[in-house]
This record gives structure tokens, C-alpha cells and sequence, in this order.
């Protein structure tokens, strides 16, 4: 790699980190279309994934590191701040990098972007931290407090886990937070088995290890999955384990008809839709018909005949569907997303605790407009890809409360894969990221009476 590129990958950082604060855009899909862009080689990409999601992962120790060495941050240009985060980062957590090539290379950024005087900054603030170290943690005596800074998450938020979980279970999250996940892919098997996929894989150079926790998951230990010709001939789709989960709650067998409600861009319907083995039918809505369009190019790649997907308010349902005309009905309800940090770092900074109580209104009311369509003895499910008690637990204790035409499906350990049961408390079960390196994610199975 030569030295000019090295720079182009951290000045492509830096602008990442500007884009994503300032338009408040997710990073997964920044970086990604940064690496297009840029066409950045592949052996350069780990570097830059590197840079912008670490920077982003762990920026409040950042700016903690570096308060003592900045006399009046407000005046800081907002770039020069993120160029001072994505350098210390590099000093801080990556040994590959010596300090005085990431201070060289940091300078000569300032140079470019900004003045001799800006370049002097820079130089100055790294160098003396340099020479003196950073400022210690042990310093913050509350515990929460120090773990907040500790992990980059904000403080309302480890407040809040530790009222729930405790302090010990929420430490624990905050840590696997701070780790980006393997990328993990369903295996359709009702076209080739989970070993048979694996050589495929391991032949076009991938390196893949089966999933200790679902029958059909592989993990890539090296190489996206979505460019290998695996999965462009429909033989598996990128779906994170915890996700798969809600395939196997609804528990469906041949011939049904299922609604999946909120359903884009499709790895549940495509699971369900394998899992009656190309009978019966789910019907899979979401609001938006570019989002839905994404359910159909992934029942066509994977070649499922079964499904139908539509664009509907899922709210409005019963102006669309007869009550009582489904077998099983899914909600993987909108949420805030407290459980997919990991995927998403920079979300940690965008959310509100009063996002949480909003997105329970909406949740309410989408049970509420989906429960009817459920046939007598059917099953509903309802999921989210949050680790928040208001969101799950509690909402489904107002709803069986407001609801007696529906009780907790005890059933549900049953049909769950056999390392997941000891999660599962009588009809639901919450997943932490640090249960099996998923996504944290929440499951609850309802039946209703008849």
C-alpha cells in the first residue's frame, strides 16, 4: 500500500465522519457507498471499516481523552475535532499503526484541509499527548458514569439497562457493543445442505464457520457473503442469527397462510416462506413500495413462488383482510433498534429516551390492528430488534391484559433450536449480544383462544 493511498483511506474516513454527524446518516451505508466510490482496493477496505467504525464506536472516550489537551474545543472547527478522534483512535486501540506515522499522517490532512496554524494544532495536541498519556477513567467515581464514558454509550442509556438488567449484564452489553459482528447468512436448505454451501463458499476463498446456535446459519470469518455466487444463485440469504429465531416461533407448517406485517427487505418472509417448503402462502407488507420491491427481488433470487408482497399500511389491515383469515401473524414491529448497535454505531448518539415512548404508541397500535386477523387457535407473533423492557416485556403484558382472546404460547420452547430454549421464559424470550454474539433481540409467541 503505498503512502498516498494510506492517506486517501484516512482523509475518506475523515469525510465519512463529517457526512455521517452532520446529515445524522446511517454508517453501514455511507461506508459502503464510499468504498464504490472511491473504489477503494479490497485489501484497504478492513482499514477503513476499521478507522470509521472505531472512531464512531468509541467517541466519548475520545473527547474524554482529549478535553485536557484542547483549551477551547468550541472554537474548534468541527472537522479538525473528528481528524483529532479518527488520529487518537489510531494511537489508542490500533498496534499496527505506529504513533508518530498516524500524528505524520494527520498533519499532513491538516496541511490540506486547513492552515499552517490548524497543522501546528494538531501536531501540538497529539504530540503532548504523546509525551504525557491520556487523562485515567478511574478519575470518574460514579459508575455509571465512568461506564458510560468507558463503553461511548450515553449515560440515559446505561442508566436505563442498568435499571433493567442490572449493572453487571448492562457492562457486559456495553462491551460487545464495542465489537463489530460477524456477518451472518441463512442457508436455504430446501436447496442444498449447510456443508454442501460451506465448500462452496470455502472454494470461492470465504472463510465460513457453521453457527453453533441455528441449524441452517453459517458466520464469515472472512469475505462478504453478498458477493459470493452462493448467494447470488439464491442458495442463502444475510440475516443475523437472533433474526432467524422468528421462522422457527411461528412454528408453521405446510399449506398455511401467513401475514408478515412490517416486513422489508424480506429475511423473515423468505424464512417462513422455506419453511413450508413452497406451500401455502405468506403475505408480507410493508408501508413503502421501494421497500417492498426488496421482498420481491428476494423471493426471486431465492426462487420462492410463495410469497406476495405488498405495499400497505400495516395499521389498515383489517380494511384489506378478513378477521380471523390468517394461520400465523408476524409484527417485527418498528423499534428503536437498541439491539443492533453493533451494526450501527453511530446510532448510540442520534437516539432520545422519549424515542422509546413514541415508538410504544406505534407498536400498541399495529398489535392492535394486526391481532384480529388471526385465526381461533392461531399463533401471533411479535418481535423487535431492541433490548428495551418498554418496547417488549411491558407491551406484551398490556396487551394480553387489554387482550383475553389471546394467551402466552408455552409452546414456544418446543419449537425453538435447542441451544436458544434456555433463554426462553414461558412464551417469549429476550436475546442479549452477548448471549451468542447476535443481535439483541426480543420474541414473544401468542396464541389465540378457540
Amino acid at each position: 500500500m503505498t503512502a498516498s493511498f494510506k492517506k486517501n483511506v484516512r482523509e475518506t474516513a475523515l469525510e465519512l465522519l463529517i457526512t455521517i454527524e452532520k446529515n445524522q446518516a446511517y454508517s453501514n451505508l455511507l461506508l459502503n457507498n464510499a468504498i464504490n466510490k472511491h473504489q477503494i482496493p479490497q485489501k484497504d477496505v478492513g482499514l477503513l471499516t476499521e478507522l470509521v467504525y472505531g472512531t464512531l464506536q468509541r467517541k466519548m472516550a475520545l473527547d474524554f481523552y482529549l478535553s485536557p489537551f484542547i483549551k477551547n474545543s468550541r472554537k474548534l472547527e468541527n472537522w479538525v475535532l473528528h481528524l483529532l478522534r479518527v488520529t487518537l483512535y489510531q494511537m489508542v486501540y490500533l498496534d499496527k499503526i505506529p504513533d508518530h506515522a498516524a500524528i505524520h499522517e494527520a498533519v499532513e490532512i491538516a496541511k490540506k484541509r486547513g492552515h499552517k496554524g490548524i497543522a501546528g494544532l494538531v501536531n501540538g495536541v497529539l504530540r503532548t499527548i504523546q509525551r504525557e498519556g491520556l487523562p485515567s477513567l478511574d478519575q470518574v467515581q460514579d459508575p455509571i458514569e465512568r461506564l458510560s464514558l468507558e463503553t461511548s454509550h450515553p449515560q440515559w442509556l446505561v442508566k436505563r439497562w442498568a435499571d433493567q438488567f442490572g449493572y453487571e449484564k448492562t457492562k457486559e452489553m456495553c462491551e460487545i457493543n464495542q465489537i463489530a459482528p460477524l456477518q451472518t447468512a441463512r442457508v436455504n436448505i430446501a436447496k442444498i445442505s449447510r456443508d454442501e454451501c460451506v465448500n462452496q463458499l470455502e472454494e470461492e476463498g470465504f472463510q465460513i464457520e457453521k453457527s453453533p446456535v441455528i441449524p441452517e446459519a453459517i458466520r464469515s470469518l472472512k469475505g462478504n457473503l453478498a458477493t459470493s455466487k452462493v448467494f447470488q444463485n439464491g442458495l442463502l440469504t444475510i440475516q443475523d442469527e437472533s433474526s432467524m429465531l422468528v421462522a422457527y416461533a411461528l412454528g408453521v407448517s405446510d399449506h398455511q397462510t401467513v401475514l408478515d406485517a412490517c416486513a422489508a427487505p424480506g429475511g423473515k418472509t423468505t424464512h417462513i416462506a422455506e419453511k413450508l417448503k413452497g406451500t401455502g402462502e405468506v403475505i408480507s407488507i410493508d408501508l413503502h413500495e421501494h421497500k417492498v420491491k426488496l421482498i420481491r427481488d428476494n423471493a426471486q433470487r431465492l426462487g420462492l413462488e410463495n410469497i406476495k408482497a405488498v405495499a400497505l399500511d400495516s395499521r389498515k389491515v383489517s380494511e384489506h383482510f378478513q378477521e380471523g383469515s390468517f394461520d400465523s401473524v408476524l409484527l417485527d414491529a418498528p423499534c428503536s433498534g437498541l439491539g443492533v448497535m453493533r451494526r450501527k454505531p453511530d446510532m448510540k448518539y442520534t437516539k432520545k429516551e422519549q424515542d422509546i415512548t413514541q415508538l410504544s404508541m406505534i407498536q400498541q397500535q399495529l398489535l392492535q390492528a394486526v391481532s384480529p386477523l388471526v385465526k381461533k387457535g392461531g399463533t401471533l407473533v411479535y418481535s423487535t430488534c431492541t433490548v428495551d423492557k418498554e418496547e417488549n416485556e411491558q407491551m406484551i403484558k398490556n396487551f394480553l391484559g387489554d387482550h383475553s382472546e389471546f394467551e402466552g404460547d408455552y409452546s414456544l420452547r418446543s419449537r425453538m433450536p435447542e441451544a436458544i430454549q434456555p433463554f426462553i421464559s414461558d412464551y417469549d424470550l429476550q436475546i442479549l449480544p452477548q448471549h451468542f454474539g447476535s443481535d439483541g433481540f426480543y420474541i414473544a409467541a401468542l396464541r389465540k383462544k378457540g
